[in-house]
């Protein structure tokens, strides 16, 4: 279980290392506009570069597992500067096919339309990142039977819709619960709930790890588009 109090000291400093970033960019007088994307994408790689090195066995890992990191985000990053947010089902799609798990054949999508911000976009790929990455090293999509399915529904709730989504892995053996606490865990358990006010469970189950994420679509989160306006941002489904 995780101790309270370290996540508490973790949040803070977190906040206390995205407050300097704030006082530096303000000092630099860049407009608004500009200045609160490269805001949220610095600190993002400062947080990224912080744990990676802490959650790192060995200069290779640590190289390895940062260069994939950064790549999520620079694809994710990519989209958001196109067309202003991201296409869910495309963000975890294009995740996993980096990854060579292909729609259709060892992952099934499916979810409502949504569209995600670019600061809730790029938590969120680093998180399928971190995901599928993990899945391909030492769980079920390094096993031929290996599959996993990825869900989400937008239940009404107040003040602000809820965003459910769950990632579900099969065909995995044996799995349980790591000894050690690392960037992927901290990643969904902490990161998100300071990003982007989500709730996270991890179940182990025997055949694979259940991650349930529970996201307020606030505005500056994401929102639901209708089928007919669902055209753009990165989606490219009929």
């Amino acid at each position: 279980m995780t101790d309270p109090d370290d996540v508490a000291g973790q949040l803070a400093a977190l906040r206390a290392d995205n407050a300097r970033l704030r006082r530096l960019l303000d000092e630099a007088g860049m407009p608004d506009s500009l200045r609160h994307g490269v805001r949220n994408t610095m600190a993002m790689l400062r947080t990224i570069v912080r744990r990676s090195a802490e959650s790192a066995g060995d200069v290779e890992a640590y190289a390895a597992h940062l260069d994939g990191r950064l790549h999520a985000l620079t694809r994710i990053q990519a989209t958001t500067d196109a067309f202003g947010e991201a296409n869910l089902h495309t963000l975890i799609s294009d995740e996993l096919l980096f990854h060579l798990v292909r729609e259709g054949e060892r992952a099934t999508i499916d979810g409502p339309h949504v569209r995600l911000r670019p600061k809730a976009a790029l938590v969120l790929a680093l998180a399928v990142h971190e995901l599928t990455s993990n899945g391909v090293e030492h769980g079920f999509l390094a096993l031929p039977q290996g599959r996993v399915t990825v869900s989400w529904r937008v239940e009404p709730s107040s003040p602000e819709p809820t965003l459910v989504l769950t990632w579900k892995e099969e065909g995995g053996t044996g799995v349980t619960k790591p000894a050690q606490r690392g960037f992927g865990t901290a990643l969904l358990e902490d990161m998100l709930a300071y990003e982007i006010d989500a709730r996270s469970a991890l179940t182990y189950e025997p055949d694979g790890l259940r991650c349930t994420l529970l996201i307020p679509l606030a505005t500056w989160i994401g929102r639901l588009v209708e089928p007919a306006a669902a055209h753009g941002a990165g989606d490219d489904r009929d």
